[in-house]
C-alpha cells in the first residue's frame, strides 16, 4: 500500500496511546478512541470546544486543568514539546450523573508546525497513571509493607514537583548552555540533608561534551532517629535525556527510602517505578543505610560497582555480598538481597560510579584495583582532601573523561 492510500485518521484512531489534537486556538479537533476510553468522554463532548471548557477544573483537583492548559500555551509560545508532571483530574463515573472517579494523569504535548513555521496543530498525549499511584504491586515486597505501601507512590510523584520547577528554570535559560548546566547540577543533585554532614564529601564530574549534566547521581537522606542513607546511581547514556531520567529516579529513591528505610525494599520500589519511566531500565544503583548507634552498614546493590570500606590501617573491604541485576533486568518482581557489615569509628566508606574506574583499554577490575591502592595510600586524609586525591590518582581531577563520575566519601 502506498502512502497516498493510507487512512491516517484510521491509523490515529487505532493508536494504543491516548491522543488529542488541538488547533492553534486550543480548540479540540480530534480525539482518538484510546483517549475517549480513558477520559470517559465521547467525541461530541470534546470536538469543537476550547480545551478548558471541555475539561474544566474539578472539586478534587481545582488547578489541574489550568496546569495542562498552561502547558499547551507553552507549546504555542516555544514551538517545542512540553510535559506536565502527574496531576489528579477526576472523570465522570459512567451511568452515575454527578459522580466522579479519582484519576491521575501525566501529559506530553508536541507542536506540528505549518509551512510558515507557526504552530498549526498540537498533539497532546495523556497517560493514566492512577494504577501506578495506587499500585498494589508494592504489597509484593518482602516483608509486607502494611499501611505504608499505599503512600509510597504518592511520595514519589510528589517529588516530581522539583523537576517541574527545574523545567521552568530551564525554559527561562533557553539559549544559555552554561546556565542550563549549572541549574541542572544545582537542582537535580541538591541534597539538603548533606549540609548536616561535615564528614561527607561529594564530587560530580560529567563526561566531556555533555553540558556539565549527566545520568550519574548521589544523594544523602537523614532518617530518624539518627541514621542516614547514601545512594549513588548511574542511568544509561549522557546529556539532558539521561539527566532527566536521573532526576526522576533520584527523587523516587529519596522518597522510597524515607517510606521504607530498608535498602533492599527501597530498591525494589525504585525498580517498580523504573518500569514506568522511559530510559530508566538498566540503571545501576547502590544504596547503603548507616546506623551510628550499632555501627552497622546495611546495603543493597542493583548492578552497581561495589562500595568500599577503608580501615585506618589501609585495608579495604568490598561491599559485594548483596549484588543483584540492574533495574528492570528481570521480567518479574523478585525481592532484592541485603547485607550488613560492621565498622569502627574512623573507617571510611567510598561510593562511586563506574566512570571513576572504567577505561576503554582495560578491564574494569584493573581500575577497581587501582582505586583500592589509591585508598590504601591516602585513606587517613580528611574527606575533602581524600575525594580530590582520589580523582587525581584515578586520572580525572578536573573532568574531560569519557564517562560521568559521581563520588561520595564518608568518614564514619
Amino acid at each position: 500500500m502506498t502512502s497516498t492510500e493510507m487512512d491516517f485518521e484510521e491509523l490515529f484512531d487505532a493508536a494504543p496511546n491516548p491522543y488529542l489534537v488541538l488547533d492553534a486556538d486550543l480548540v479540540v479537533c480530534h480525539a482518538n478512541r484510546a483517549y475517549l476510553r480513558v477520559a470517559g468522554r465521547n467525541r461530541e463532548e470534546l470536538v469543537g470546544r476550547y480545551i478548558l471548557e471541555a475539561f474544566p477544573d474539578t472539586p478534587g483537583a481545582p488547578e489541574a486543568a489550568r496546569d495542562f492548559g498552561a502547558s499547551l500555551q507553552r507549546v504555542l509560545d516555544s514551538h517545542a514539546p512540553d510535559a506536565v508532571a502527574p496531576r489528579r483530574f477526576d472523570i465522570p463515573v459512567d451511568g452515575k450523573p454527578g459522580e466522579v472517579e479519582e484519576r491521575w494523569w501525566c501529559g506530553m504535548s508536541s507542536p506540528v508546525l505549518g509551512t510558515d513555521g507557526a504552530v498549526k496543530w498540537i498533539i497532546a498525549r495523556a497517560d493514566d497513571v492512577t494504577e501506578l499511584m495506587h499500585s498494589p504491586v508494592v504489597r509484593e515486597l518482602t516483608p509486607p509493607l502494611s499501611n505504608q505501601a499505599t503512600g509510597i507512590a504518592a511520595q514519589v510523584y510528589a517529588r516530581s514537583h522539583d523537576l517541574e520547577q527545574l523545567n521552568e528554570r530551564l525554559r527561562q535559560a533557553h539559549a544559555r548552555e552554561r546556565e542550563i548546566a549549572v541549574t541542572l547540577q544545582e537542582v537535580m543533585l541538591r541534597s539538603p540533608d548533606l549540609d548536616r554532614h561535615r564528614e561527607i564529601a561529594v564530587r560530580y564530574l560529567p563526561a566531556y561534551g555533555t553540558l556539565n549534566v549527566c545520568g550519574d547521581w548521589y544523594d544523602v537522606v537523614d532518617l530518624p532517629p539518627d541514621r542516614y542513607s547514601i545512594a549513588v546511581g548511574d542511568v544509561v547514556g549522557h546529556g539532558l535525556e539521561a539527566a532527566a531520567v536521573m532526576g526522576m529516579l533520584r527523587s523516587a529513591l529519596s522518597a522510597a527510602i524515607r517510606a521504607v528505610p530498608s535498602p533492599a525494599q527501597a530498591l525494589e520500589v525504585l525498580g517498580l517505578y523504573a518500569r514506568a519511566v522511559d530510559g530508566a531500565l538498566a540503571t545501576t544503583v547502590a544504596q547503603v543505610l548507616i546506623d551510628p548507634r550499632s555501627r552497622l552498614i546495611i546495603y543493597s546493590n542493583a548492578g552497581h560497582p561495589p562500595p568500599i570500606l577503608l580501615s585506618p590501617d589501609g585495608s579495604c573491604q568490598l561491599l559485594d555480598q548483596a549484588t543483584d541485576p540492574p533495574l528492570g533486568a528481570r521480567p518479574e518482581h523478585v525481592p532484592r538481597p541485603q547485607a550488613g557489615l560492621s565498622y569502627i569509628r574512623g573507617d571510611t566508606l567510598v561510593l562511586y560510579t563506574d566512570g571513576l574506574i572504567e577505561r576503554r583499554d582495560e578491564d574494569i577490575d584493573v581500575g577497581l584495583a587501582r582505586l583500592i591502592d589509591a585508598l590504601a595510600r591516602s585513606g587517613t586524609l580528611p574527606v575533602e582532601e581524600l575525594a580530590d586525591g582520589l580523582l587525581a590518582e584515578m586520572g580525572v581531577p578536573g573532568g574531560g573523561q569519557d564517562d560521568d563520575i559521581a563520588l561520595v566519601v564518608v568518614r564514619l
